[in-house]
């Protein structure tokens, strides 16, 4: 049985409390694994490294060629441990190993999409009164992004979050439902692997009321 870490502005961690939870195989109910029941001060903390990425760092200031070449290896690598994370996923989740053969392949479809999109121009152009000028209108990263997914689409729905928002250039904080956080963690163990900067994409782990709240609560 493995226990398991958050991942927060580039490191894993226990977070700042002593909490832990089981994770269990539906089927058999089975302890396959323990994860950190994070404290809003985790969540907080997440926040404040998430803001100060964006407004500094250099994710939201990269060409989106090189954001493009960081989703593109996170799709190949999700593609390369794909029975891994399918034999997880029906283990944590409990859906069946065909169904979730095709989330891990929607996943890596997924990421590989918005990898090509930001390569393409996507500006809008607009007549003026004045022929000397051209008026453009141009897409911008928002900011930092909490994203809370429930537990029947673990891999895939964080992939439908983190795909688009990452692709945009904003930072991510991805909070999976407390029953189902196994390949959300192993997703980030992938994105170690693919240079993303630090606070760029975060792993946060808890229950809704504590750490999915202080996510949604924040300005």
């Amino acid at each position: 049985m493995t226990h398991h870490k958050m991942y927060i502005a580039g490191k894993w961690t226990h977070g700042s409390g002593t909490a832990l939870r089981e994770i269990l195989n539906p089927a058999t109910n089975e302890v396959i694994g323990t994860v950190p029941d994070a404290l809003r001060a985790d969540a907080e903390a997440a926040i404040d490294f998430a803001r100060r990425a964006f407004d500094s760092g250099p994710w939201p200031r990269m060409p989106a060629v090189e954001r493009a070449k960081r989703l593109s290896k996170l799709a190949d690598l999700i593609d390369q441990h794909a029975d891994d994370l399918a034999m997880l996923e029906t283990k944590n989740n409990g859906k069946p190993l065909r169904e979730a053969k095709f989330d891990v392949a929607d996943a890596a479809t997924c990421f590989r999409y918005f990898a090509g999109l930001i390569t393409k121009p996507s500006g809008q152009t607009y007549e003026v009164p004045d022929p000397t000028i051209l008026s453009m209108v141009v897409r911008e990263p928002i900011g930092v992004c909490g994203q809370i997914i429930p537990w029947n689409y673990p891999l895939l729905m964080a992939a439908w979050k983190l795909a688009p928002g990452l692709a945009a250039g904003n930072c991510c904080i991805l909070k999976p439902a407390e029953v189902t956080p196994l390949t959300a963690i192993k997703l980030f163990e992938l994105i170690e692997q693919c240079d993303f900067p630090d606070a760029a994409a975060q792993l946060l782990l808890g229950p809704g009321p504590t750490v999915g709240h202080a996510l949604a609560a924040s300005p």
